[in-house]
């Protein structure tokens, strides 16, 4: 199954390189601020995923953090293409035709184009609510589409389970799928939270532990496809 290899190889590095960038551009921006021409711009002692000091586009959008986030994410877009492209034929190749198929490809290819979107206009000010509003549409685009298409995803692995269980480790699978289900309670959960005024220390939290549990996703898939596919 040399397309399993392939999105098993490229799921980790979909994993690692926003992992990367964005706990680089936190580092940055909170311990080295001699690098920011603009000392507004620098952070001072916090931990987001606790207390929520920042947001993670606060950390990202300012000279030079943004040299790191921009390429990483415009990068980890392009994998994210070839992921869902790769997990289009795996499914094809059990199901030709599987009712899931056009569905986790658009979600995830359009979620990998809204990711670009939003990484090249991140930074970008211009004082014009319509703007303003086409930003936060593209932000969260990216997240429901993401989130369906990683659901649709799952759905059709676990629905073909039999077909492939010598290939993957159906605990992880099934934590995948205790993942996506998680993912979507909170991102319900938080709707009356984020359109009300206030708590912003609480809404920053959220969206840093959002970001990680939304790359986890690809992390399991590393591990939930066996290294050695003849076994």
């Amino acid at each position: 199954m040399e397309n399993i290899a392939k999105v098993k190889s490229i799921s980790i590095w979909i994993f690692i390189i926003p992992f990367v960038a964005v706990n680089a551009c936190l580092l940055l921006i909170t311990q080295f601020h001699g690098l920011f021409p603009n000392s507004a711009h620098v952070i001072h002692n916090t931990f987001p995923y606790i207390d929520g000091g920042a947001s993670i586009s606060r950390t990202a959008r300012v000279f030079p953090t943004y040299l790191i986030f921009k390429p990483a994410m415009i990068f980890t877009s392009f994998l994210l293409i070839k992921y869902w492209l790769y997990n289009k034929e795996i499914i094809n190749s059990l199901e030709p035709n599987h009712k899931n198929i056009k569905l986790f490809v658009f979600f995830g290819i359009s979620s990998a184009i809204f990711l670009i979107l939003h990484s090249i206009f991140l930074g970008i000010k211009f004082d014009n609510d319509l703007y303003k509003l086409f930003r936060r549409v593209i932000l969260l685009s990216f997240i429901i589409f993401e989130i369906a298409a990683q659901l649709y995803l799952v759905k059709t692995i676990y629905s073909l389970k039999e077909k492939i269980f010598k290939f993957l480790n159906e605990k992880i699978l099934k934590t995948k799928l205790i993942l996506v289900s998680l993912l979507i309670i909170v991102a319900i959960i938080s709707i009356p939270l984020i359109s009300m005024p206030g708590n912003t220390h609480l809404k920053h939290a959220l969206e840093w532990d959002y970001f990680l549990g939304v790359i986890a996703f690809y992390l399991l898939t590393f591990l939930m496809w066996k290294k050695n596919l003849n076994e």
